[in-house]
């Protein structure tokens, strides 16, 4: 290690704009200046410390101030804006110099002040950065209608839970006793009190909110220990995670900052076909995100756009429209869809609304014969066929296409990690439109925006009416009533019993039930070519009432379908059962969703039918932010292998993170150089 050089004294400043905004010599030309404002005034007291060597100093008092002030807690400092603790060796990255410090305590007194082989390349990015870091704290630390209860995230401790607001007297010492080791000051201040395990409470003040953030979590949080180094080490492992998505995310990004293409023409002509076919009002929301595409697709560099929205919300129609531009462009389109039930659905509606028009459409899926497939992959190569819709069979090697310009991509989340390598290859020259099929959160969008387009849909189809929810103990009567209704009304219905080995006999039950109604089963384990015959005659209306498994969570839209029946509702997770619902109510018509349970409803599963009653509104799975609805929203867009580490810090710390590690990559390498 170089020798470390010996300081006498060293002042540590508050990291917000007015400092950030100055260069390190400012402070070293005012020293004196600001050492005089401190005895007089509040601002330069409260934000700013002075250290001598041999002063006397509470120890605890000292981190209480670095937390304050903005200071960052973390396993070993290696950013400006840090502070690391070891027994009594605490070790500071100032923002107002170009090195570390560590100082060594004895007790409460600093024996020694050193300066760290821990140097700034560039000081310019480095305040640049923490910038941005410190907006993209406060935006991602939204407190608005915090609970008593409810799991907050604080930077430096961990998870803990609120417990309400107080009025704290604190004894501290002021800016000149720092100097002279002389009188306390009492502050009366309000502060957000947080629970951590073994019965410790923090006290965090109000006006230090960037420090803060709500938990969101597929899972119940662990209380974290405070002092302990369990949190530094979990925020330094995913720190390094989301650092390594980041540099994935701008390696695709800077490819395609390189890719270009000729830009698409209008099809002014054949979209006024399609708007006139289409059977409902666009949203605002529709309309802004095919103009959002339109511009992609009339610049001269690659599109790559998530379009996000609520079940139901007419994200397929906006895809639509976007492939029959790309076709009158003179690009082939391909449409990958994640089952083949989902992949025939959209292949038959497509058909139906391009029948009239001059566009050669297929699917390609393990449906077709071995002589079929090879006669579709002769078109695709020849350029016979426009739009191909087809599950992961796209991605095989034997698949080539004459000028492939666009690829769709509905729920990415659901293909294989060899499936998603090929995806990123293909998206490096490709217009990409991408749709999720949950909400994208708040605090991802705002981390991946400067690097992703994204689109959001959050308003309801014009006469669209909220699913009436009834959550109910199970009975053969309610059953048989609900059945009967939506029958008698010329609907059909959805009965979801999530068991294979006992489909059959609830089938039974039901024919017993209503004797009238004509029954069909599907489930996963069916042939492929079975699973679609049932669909096309449940479309047909040949079936009244399909009894299935979760199957049907996956996108179909069947306006017709308008009552569902869960058989065992506490089986599902919120998400889950919010996705199947949004199966039904895909019309201007009244739907009803019956969520039965048994005897035995465990609190868990009655706060989950609750959530799920509360949710009732339109869009309210974007609205009201269910906890694992976003989960499953951040899984969309960034795969299902972060969602453990989002568990264990909460998705708007993970969300922050992200977006610092995207900004530092972006700003280039002010980075830290030396060894400790």
């Amino acid at each position: 290690m170089p020798q470390e050089k010996i300081i006498n004294s060293i002042l540590i400043v508050s990291i917000i704009p007015y400092f950030l905004e100055r260069e390190n010599f400012w402070f070293e030309k005012n020293l004196k200046k600001i050492l005089m404002a401190a005895k007089t005034q509040s601002f330069f007291e409260d934000n700013t410390i002075y250290l001598e060597k041999d002063q006397t100093l509470n120890l605890s008092e000292f981190l209480r101030k670095l937390d304050e002030i903005g200071y960052e807690k973390v396993l070993r400092v290696t950013e400006p804006g840090e502070f690391s603790q070891r027994g009594g060796i605490i070790d500071v990255f100032p923002i107002s110099l170009n090195y570390a410090v560590r100082f060594e305590f004895l007790g409460n007194k600093i024996e020694n002040i050193f300066q760290l082989p821990l140097i700034v390349k560039d000081e310019k990015k480095a305040k640049e950065f923490l910038k941005k870091k410190l907006k993209s704290q406060k935006l991602f630390s939204d407190l608005k209608g915090i609970k008593e209860g409810d799991y907050l995230v604080h930077l430096d401790h961990g998870i803990g839970r609120f417990s309400g607001f107080q009025n704290q007297e604190l004894r501290t010492k002021n800016q000149e006793s720092q100097i002279h080791n002389s009188q306390f000051i009492i502050h009366n201040s309000n502060y957000y009190v947080l629970e951590y395990a073994a019965d410790d409470k923090l006290y965090v003040p109000l006006g230090l909110e960037r420090k803060l953030s709500r938990y969101i979590g597929f899972v119940q949080p662990k209380l974290s220990r405070l002092g302990s180094s369990l949190w530094q080490k979990t925020k330094k492992r995913i720190r390094e995670e989301t650092e390594k998505l980041a540099k994935e995310l701008l390696e695709i990004a800077a490819k395609r900052e390189l890719a270009f293409r000729s830009h698409y023409l209008s099809a002014d002509e054949i979209e006024a076909h399609l708007v006139a076919t289409f059977p409902y009002q666009e949203t605002p929301d529709q309309v802004q995100a095919i103009e959002d595409i339109k511009a992609d697709l009339e610049k001269e560099k690659p599109m790559d756009r998530i379009v996000c929205g609520d079940v139901g919300f007419g994200k397929t129609e906006v895809a639509l429209r976007t492939m029959v531009r790309a076709v009158q462009s003179g690009y082939q389109t391909a449409m990958i869809c994640p089952t083949t039930i989902l992949a025939n659905q959209h292949f038959q509606n497509f058909q139906k609304r391009l029948e009239k028009l001059p566009i050669k459409i297929n699917i390609l899926s393990r449906l077709q014969s071995k002589q079929e497939q090879k006669e579709i992959l002769k078109k695709l190569r020849e350029g016979k066929i426009d739009i191909v819709v087809g599950t992961h069979r796209i991605l095989s090697q034997d698949v080539d296409f004459k000028n492939l310009g666009l690829l769709v991509i509905d729920d990415e989340q659901k293909f294989g990690v060899g499936h998603k390598e090929k995806l990123k290859k293909l998206r490096i020259s490709l217009d990409v439109l991408s749709l999720s099929a949950t909400p994208i959160p708040r605090t991802l969008y705002l981390a991946l925006s400067s690097l992703k387009e994204i689109s959001l849909i959050q308003t309801p189809p014009n006469l669209r009416l909220p699913i009436k929810t009834n959550i109910l103990p199970w009975s053969n009567k309610i059953i048989q009533e609900a059945i009967e209704k939506e029958i008698k009304r010329g609907g059909q219905v959805y009965y979801l019993h999530n068991r294979i080995e006992t489909i059959g006999v609830a089938k039974k039950l039901l024919e017993n039930l209503v004797t009238t109604a004509k029954f069909g089963i599907i489930h996963g384990r069916m042939k492929e070519q079975d699973i679609v015959k049932v669909m096309i005659d449940f479309q047909n209306k040949k079936i009244d009432v399909l009894v299935a498994t979760t199957i049907i969570e996956n996108g179909l839209d069947l306006p017709n379908v308008n009552t569902l029946i869960v058989a065992d509702a506490t089986k599902l997770g919120l998400s889950q059962a919010y996705q199947i619902r949004g199966r039904i109510g895909r019309s201007h018509i009244q739907a009803f969703a019956y969520f039965l349970y048994g005897q035995n409803l465990s609190p868990k599963a009655k706060m989950r039918l609750k959530a799920l009653k509360d949710a009732e509104e339109l869009g309210s799975g974007y609205k009201i932010a269910l906890r694992d609805l976003e989960i499953r929203g951040a899984g969309n867009i960034l795969g299902k292998e972060q969602s453990g580490s989002i568990n264990q810090i909460g998705l708007n710390l993970y969300c922050q993170m992200l977006s610092s590690a995207i900004e530092k990559l972006k700003i280039k390498n002010y980075s830290t150089s030396g060894e400790e």
